[in-house]
């Protein structure tokens, strides 16, 4: 797609919902399982993704496909009940659309969940992991094509894409709620069929210690741009080859399901005490 007519489908998106809703400074991305984090907001106003325009619908379970506004702990904050994945057919520039007209809305910070499987032996199905770094090996770069200057730089640095400040005080949270919250490294696959056993023992040798098939397009978009990043994932099943038994995304649901509230608690209490 043309420059220009990304920057106007991202315009007329922003346009809609700052129409629609009041502002906010800080943004959640709720991923596969982990929607229920919706409880926590309070005075929501919601706006269907089919009524945004140039937002497609949503099509994984577990995905609701709403824009909300609310506030947690007096913060306020929008949250994707949702996501758009590049496995479900959609082009980069789609993928990253929310985070390119989150920065129009004046949205400064991001949090953002995913369902992810277990590569290290170490972690357990139903923990969490603060995400720390990635690999990409989507197969994309959504940065790809021409740059807008106000996005930022054509060749972005990732060494601090995860925020060390934020990461800082979630595992301080982790600790305080007894959480076995985890730090590693996310890998970013295209999807949607889970990985082979031989594919999870290369990631291990390249480092992961959790895989997926979101987030880190997020991160590319929104990290050039400026915002400031957190990223959890709930480690829903350990990967292929691990545990002798199938996968399946209902497992994923059901996990994210059984440390919903655990997980919702440690998300409204970073908002309370993120750092500025």
């Amino acid at each position: 797609m043309e420059l220009q007519e990304q920057l106007k489908r991202i315009q007329e998106s922003a346009d809609f919902i700052a129409s629609q809703l009041p502002p906010a400074e800080t943004a959640i991305v709720l991923g596969s399982g982990v929607g229920p984090l919706v409880q926590i907001i309070e005075n929501q106003q919601q706006l269907d993704y089919k009524d945004i325009p140039h937002f497609p619908g949503t099509t994984v379970p577990g995905h609701s496909g709403k824009l909300i506004w609310g506030q947690v702990h007096g913060r306020a904050i929008y949250a994707f009940s949702g996501r758009f994945h590049y496995y479900e057919g959609h082009a980069p520039e789609t993928v990253i659309l929310p985070m390119r007209v989150l920065q129009r809305l004046g949205v400064k910070n991001l949090i953002l969940t995913n369902a992810a499987g277990g590569i290290n032996t170490s972690f357990q199905a139903g923990d969490l992991m603060l995400i720390t770094d990635h690999i990409n090996l989507t197969g994309y770069n959504p940065l790809r094509g021409e740059n807008s200057p106000e996005w930022g730089q054509r060749f972005p640095d990732m060494c601090y894409a995860y925020d060390r400040a934020f990461g800082a005080v979630l595992q301080e949270i982790g600790k305080e709620q007894g959480l076995r919250l985890q730090q590693g490294v996310y890998c970013g696959l295209s999807g949607p069929n889970f990985e082979t056993p031989a594919e999870i023992r290369m990631l291990r040798i390249l480092g992961a210690d959790a895989v997926g098939m979101s987030t880190v397009p997020e991160v590319l978009a929104a990290h050039q741009m400026g915002i400031r990043i957190l990223a959890v994932s709930c480690i829903s099943n350990m990967a292929a080859g691990i545990l002798d038994q199938p996968l399946s995304h209902e497992e994923v649901n059901e996990t994210s399901k059984r440390v919903e509230q655990e997980f919702s608690a440690l998300i409204a209490e970073f908002l309370r005490r993120m750092p500025a």
